[in-house]
């Protein structure tokens, strides 16, 4: 299957199905040397994961529960990266395949069930294949080697991204520090608990709710990034893109700037001074989102991702089915089985780890 692969020189492919045996990645292009171990991973994991805040119910997301536990199979010894391919596998442990029967032949609105369908002739109809965001933890898991990466090859680079509007409601503060704190992993708590009350009103009228995350990079430095058709921006849009809720991204002022002047929109320069008295570039104001002809400028790389609604919802919809002639006929569907209401506070890590891998790649090309 063509278009399971990401990245240049650190290089990812995905691989598995939502209610198959398992799912996992490998990982091709991580330099030798580096520390990693199983723990490293499953913490990034962890997070992805429904239930990550213990017992207390969380209207957002699924009943399904995952353990998660990766495997590191290949690409390891002694606690250190070898320099060979990284191959790490998710066996999954809770499916009920037999929530999807009633889906054989019939396709889901919002899902990919149609195109999947026109594009290979055939599906796996059980939690929607690879379509399924569950192929996700592969990539949760991928980040975090890149994660540990570019933890030894940079000084202090860090990756956040948080839920900043879900439901209609919007983060009013921002506070980095209660993003782990809340269920919808806003930075505010009091729009985090008003949108954990509107979307546990949605759950229980069978419907769902889409939102915005924001991701904020510190510690890259200037000159990542490659010109005209490798631009940061481009490669961190695509990464983005393909997460399978993902309807849009915006860096910096982003869509904003239409009503701007560029007196307004431009950033200005001045100097800094760093501890030892060296001067250093800086900015006023941050309307390119830290990429300038889409290189890093040095500044806090900031990005919006626009989150669809969960298309699993549990109110009749129209749609269509096939018939044994193999022709199509109108009918109704109910949509039944475990499924996340709002996806937000789960994309939330996978934004981070589809940002630590175009990271590293974009890194390794800089170095060349």
């Amino acid at each position: 299957m063509s278009g399971s692969s990401f990245g240049s020189l650190f290089r990812i492919s995905t691989f598995g199905e939502s209610h198959g045996i398992g799912l996992g990645v490998v990982i091709d292009g991580c330099p030798p040397g580096i520390s990693l171990n199983e723990q490293i991973v499953q913490r990034e994991l962890d997070r992805r994961r429904p239930g990550h805040h213990g017992k207390e119910f969380n209207a957002a997301v699924t009943a399904r529960k995952e353990a998660d536990e990766c495997q590191i199979l290949s690409g390891v010894f002694e606690g250190k990266t070898t320099g060979t391919p990284i191959a790490i596998v998710i066996y999954n442990t809770s499916q009920h395949s037999k929530d999807y029967n009633a889906l054989k032949d019939t396709f889901r609105p919002g899902h990919a069930d149609y195109t999947y369908t026109q594009k290979y002739g055939l599906r796996d109809h059980r939690g929607g294949g690879r379509s399924s965001g569950r192929e996700t933890a592969a990539r949760v898991a991928a980040g975090a080697v890149a994660k540990a990466f570019l933890g030894e090859r940079l000084a202090s680079p860090t990756v956040t991204a948080f839920t900043l509007r879900a439901a209609g409601i919007s983060c009013r503060t921002i506070d980095l520090s209660v993003i782990e704190r809340n269920q919808l992993r806003a930075a505010d708590l009091e729009a985090a608990n008003q949108m954990a009350e509107r979307i546990d009103q949605l759950r229980r009228q069978g419907d769902s709710a889409g939102g915005i995350v924001q991701c904020r990079v510190g510690g890259i430095p200037a000159g990542i990034g490659e010109p005209v058709f490798g631009k940061l921006d481009a490669e961190l849009a695509k990464a983005m893109l393909s997460i399978g809720a993902v309807k849009g991204v915006e860096f910096g002022a982003g869509f904003d700037c239409v009503d701007m002047t560029g007196s307004t929109m431009n950033d200005d320069m001045y100097v800094a001074r760093t501890e030892d008295g060296s001067a250093r570039a800086a900015f006023a104001t941050n309307n390119a989102g830290g990429i300038l002809g889409g290189i890093s400028n040095g500044n806090e790389i900031q990005f919006n991702v626009a989150v669809k609604p969960v298309p699993s919802i549990f109110v009749e919809q129209k749609t269509i089915c096939t018939t044994p002639e193999g022709s199509y006929q109108d009918t109704t569907l109910t949509i039944h089985g475990r499924h996340d209401v709002c996806l937000c506070p789960r994309i939330v890590p996978v934004v981070e780890a589809m940002t630590w891998l175009t990271l590293a790649d974009m890194y390794l090309q800089a170095k060349r």
